[in-house]
């Protein structure tokens, strides 16, 4: 009996070429298999930190060890009053000038000018702005801006202006002038 199929025809003249074709779709499908099993893990692994992020939200648990191996646990609260300290609305507007000021100070800028608005359109809500003119390092923004949202008193950034040097006008290319617009609100007397 005489191959017809040339398929046939062709392993009969190279007989290794079966052996290989045979390697080469052995090799394919381990391939494919390693590649599936990985992707399934690494999904694995996204549901179970989605999972734990999830029930540290919801304050399920306390406190744990991250897959990347860093502490995580519920956020801590500053201590301190959320409102702004003071007998009188004006000492109110002192605790808020020293707040900004030390933060400002913390990062290694200065406080230019300052302005306190005790009457402004938001004083019958108790609210106290301050109006600060300063001159930090660009790289130093953040760091202010995060020191003033995140401690107690609670503080509210309501406007943010920024003016980098001029080029060839100053030695200090990296300062920039800041206009911050600050609001606390004060409880009033008790």
């Amino acid at each position: 009996m005489m191959a017809d199929h040339p398929v046939d025809r062709y392993l009969a003249r190279f007989p290794k070429a079966g052996v290989f074709a045979y390697l080469a779709l052995v090799m394919a499908l381990v391939v494919t298999t390693w590649v599936a099993v990985a992707d399934i893990v690494e999904r694995r692994n996204a549901v179970n930190t989605a999972n734990d992020l999830l029930a540290q939200l919801e304050g399920r648990r306390s406190s744990s060890v991250a897959p990347s191996g860093a502490l995580v646990g519920p956020v801590p609260v500053p201590a301190g009053s959320p409102f702004l300290e003071g007998e009188t609305v004006t000492v109110a507007g002192a605790a808020l000038l020293q707040r900004v000021a030390g933060a400002v100070t913390r990062a290694g800028g200065n406080v230019l000018s300052s302005q306190v608005d005790v009457k402004g359109p938001q004083s019958t809500d108790g609210y106290v702005s301050l109006i600060a003119s300063c001159e930090i390092e660009q790289s130093a923004l953040q760091q202010v801006l995060y020191d003033l949202e995140s401690g107690m008193p609670f503080l509210f950034i309501e406007q943010l202006v920024g003016q980098t040097a001029q080029a060839g006008l100053t030695a200090d290319a990296g300062r920039m002038r800041i206009l911050l617009v600050v609001s606390g609100q004060w409880q009033g007397s008790k």
